[in-house]
């Protein structure tokens, strides 16, 4: 029986839920909000924001977010709506988890479909550019990472142009950012090199993460 292409929810909270990597995934972002509430000015409170990244850093190009001054109402209904932004983005990677784990005949609500396993099977890359989600992604890394070039190879003063491709490919952009920061003091060339290579790494990992979610809740990959 053919699946249908349409967003079901039930299909993510399943993926979710109902394997062990996407179980442990949110038990491991649960410690990370208990460590926040305990240790607030800690280095280990940011642990709930990158371990739901890279959709927890959406918030960051709006003028309100969890830090919304002004007090009162206003500052606890910012601090509600972040949390369950952070709760959301939780609940789509521990999915994407969820449906990288799963095998590709078999779908979150059903038993398996001995149908589809007889398809070829696509590459696990192939989820990174066979949707448009995927694809709508890799344009956003693609983007940050030429703005990023164009500010250090072009621009006369860089700035902080790094913190976008950081942001988009987050959380593994953050390990290639520390990897290349000592080639940055000897070489600066070879710095920036392993800095984009790495955050390229990093958007195609996560491309691939939303490629099979989105197979896995919508269907068939879309074709363009």
């Amino acid at each position: 029986m053919p699946t249908s292409a349409r967003f079901r929810p039930r299909r993510l909270l399943a993926l979710a839920t109902d394997s062990l990597p996407a179980r442990a995934y949110l038990g491991l972002v649960a410690l990370g909000v208990v460590v926040l509430f305990l240790a607030p000015d800690s280095p280990y409170a940011m642990a709930p924001a990158l371990l739901t990244a890279p959709l927890s850093f959406l918030p960051v190009v709006l003028p309100f977010g969890a830090g919304t001054a002004g007090g009162g109402a206003a500052e606890v209904a910012a601090a509600v709506l972040y949390g369950g932004w952070l709760l959301l983005c939780a609940l789509v990677n521990a999915a994407a988890f969820g449906a990288l784990v799963r095998r590709p005949d078999q779908a979150p609500d059903r038993a398996p479909d001995r149908t589809l396993s007889a398809r070829p099977r696509r590459t696990l890359l192939a989820a990174a550019v066979d949707n448009w989600p995927a694809r709508v992604y890799v344009a956003v890394v693609a983007a940050a990472l030429g703005t990023f070039l164009y500010a250090v190879l072009l621009s006369p003063d860089p700035g902080f142009a790094g913190i976008w491709p950081l942001i988009a490919a987050a959380p593994l952009s953050f390990l290639a950012a520390a990897v290349s920061a000592p080639a940055e003091y000897s070489l600066p060339w070879l710095g920036t090199l392993v800095f984009t290579v790495g955050v390229a790494l990093a958007g195609l990992v996560n491309a691939v993460l939303i490629g099979r979610l989105t197979r896995r809740i919508g269907g068939a990959p879309g074709r363009g």
